[in-house]
C-alpha cells in the first residue's frame, strides 16, 4: 500500500485542506523499462492552483480523486530500466504520493556529490530554469539596466533578482515581510517590504511574479522601451472574479513597452545552457537559495496553502519521509520552516 493526496474538491478562493484527501492505494511493481520510486521531497508550486479550476490552460486541469501530480525526488527501490540501479536518486513528476511507478525515460537522474537532491526542485530545477529564462532569453537583460522583481524571496523571484545581479544589471525586489527583505538585502539586492513601501525608481525591465497592484505600479515606472516578463500573477490566482486592471495600460503605447508571457515548459531545451551557467554560481555561493520544508506528505496541503499567504522564504517543499535513505544527500545545506 501507499499513500497519495487526491483533489477532493474544487476550492472556492483560497484552497483549504479539506479540499485535499490523503488515501491508500494498491502498490505497483514496474514493468520492463519502468522504476518504482520511493518519493523523498515534493513539490508545492503557484500553477497547481490553476489546474484546480476545471478549466485547460496550458496543462490539464485536476478533478476531484485526481493524484496531486508534480515534480518530485526520490530513490529508486526497484530498477526494470538499463541505467538505473537500486538506491539511484531521481527526479520526476510523481507527485503527491510515497510510492510510485514511473517509465525510466521521463526520470530525470540526480547525483549527490554535485548539490544537493532537492535542488532539482528548486534553484537547480524548473524554478531556477523559469527565472534565467525569463531574464535571458525573453526580456534579454543587459548590462547596466535595472531590473525590478516581485515575489522576490519566493523560489523563481529569488533566483531571477541574484541572476539580474550577476549579469550586471541593478537588481530591485519586493517581498511581503522584513525578514524577507533583510534576507534580499545581505545579498546585496535593493529590497523592499510591498505592504509598507512602494518602487520608487525608473526600471527598465518587471519580472511579473504577481500581477495585480505590483503590476499596474510597474506600468508607471517603466522607462521608454521597457519589458515586462509576465512570469506569474499570484495574488489573483484565489480570486478570479477580481477587480479588472491594470488600469494604467495606456503606457503600453506612449512608452512603447513589450509585455511577454511565457511558460518554462517551452523551454526545456535550454536546461543544460541554464545548467552550465547558473550551476557554478550555486556551487560557489555566488546565487543562494533557501528551502522552506515541511515535514509529512499529510501536510502537501497545508504547505500548498501556504504559498498564497507568504509561508515560504525560497523554494517551499515537502519532505515525504527519510526512511532508508540516505539522509546527507536529502538535507539542503539552508533550511527554513
Amino acid at each position: 500500500m501507499t499513500r497519495e493526496v487526491v483533489l477532493a474538491a474544487v476550492p472556492q478562493g483560497m484552497p483549504r485542506e479539506s479540499d485535499f484527501e490523503v488515501r491508500e492505494a494498491a502498490g505497483a511493481e514496474p514493468g520492463d523499462g519502468e522504476l518504482l520510486v520511493r518519493n523523498v521531497f515534493v513539490s508545492v508550486d503557484p500553477y497547481m492552483r490553476g489546474r484546480m479550476t476545471g478549466v485547460r490552460t496550458y496543462v490539464a486541469p485536476f478533478a476531484p480523486g485526481d493524484v496531486i501530480d508534480g515534480g518530485a525526488v526520490g530513490q529508486v527501490v526497484t530498477s526494470r530500466a538499463d541505467g538505473f540501479a537500486e538506491g539511484d536518486w531521481v527526479q520526476t513528476m510523481l507527485g503527491w504520493r510515497d510510492v510510485g511507478v514511473v517509465a525510466a525515460a521521463s526520470a530525470n537522474k540526480l547525483n549527490p556529490d554535485v548539490a544537493p537532491v532537492s535542488t532539482a526542485l528548486g534553484v537547480l530545477g524548473m524554478p531556477g530554469l523559469t527565472a534565467w529564462v525569463g531574464l535571458v532569453d525573453i526580456a534579454r537583460i543587459e548590462p547596466g539596466e535595472t531590473v525590478y522583481v516581485s515575489g522576490a524571496a519566493g523560489a523563481v523571484g529569488s533566483a531571477a533578482v541574484q541572476i539580474a545581479k550577476l549579469k550586471g544589471c541593478h537588481a530591485i525586489g519586493s517581498a511581503g515581510s522584513d525578514e524577507k527583505v533583510e534576507w534580499l538585502r545581505s545579498l546585496g539586492v535593493e529590497a523592499f517590504n510591498y505592504k509598507t513601501a512602494q518602487l520608487e525608481k525608473k526600471i527598465d525591465v518587471y519580472f511579473d511574479n504577481v500581477g495585480g497592484d505590483q503590476l499596474e505600479l510597474a506600468l508607471s515606472k517603466l522607462d521608454t522601451y521597457g519589458r515586462v516578463v509576465a512570469c506569474g500573477a499570484i495574488s489573483r490566482y484565489n480570486d478570479p472574479a477580481g477587480p479588472p486592471g491594470p488600469r494604467n495600460m495606456g503606457f503600453v503605447v506612449t512608452k512603447r513597452l513589450r509585455i511577454q508571457g511565457f511558460i518554462v515548459t517551452d523551454h526545456f531545451a535550454r536546461f543544460g545552457d541554464f545548467l552550465a551557467e547558473v550551476g557554478p554560481w550555486v556551487a560557489s555561493g555566488e546565487l543562494q537559495y533557501r528551502e522552506t520544508i515541511v515535514d509529512g506528505l499529510e501536510n502537501a496541503p497545508k504547505a500548498f496553502a501556504g504559498l498564497f499567504t507568504g509561508d515560504n522564504t525560497g523554494k517551499m517543499l515537502v519532505r515525504v519521509s527519510l526512511g532508508a535513505c540516505d539522509s546527507r544527500a536529502a538535507e539542503p545545506p539552508s533550511v527554513t520552516g
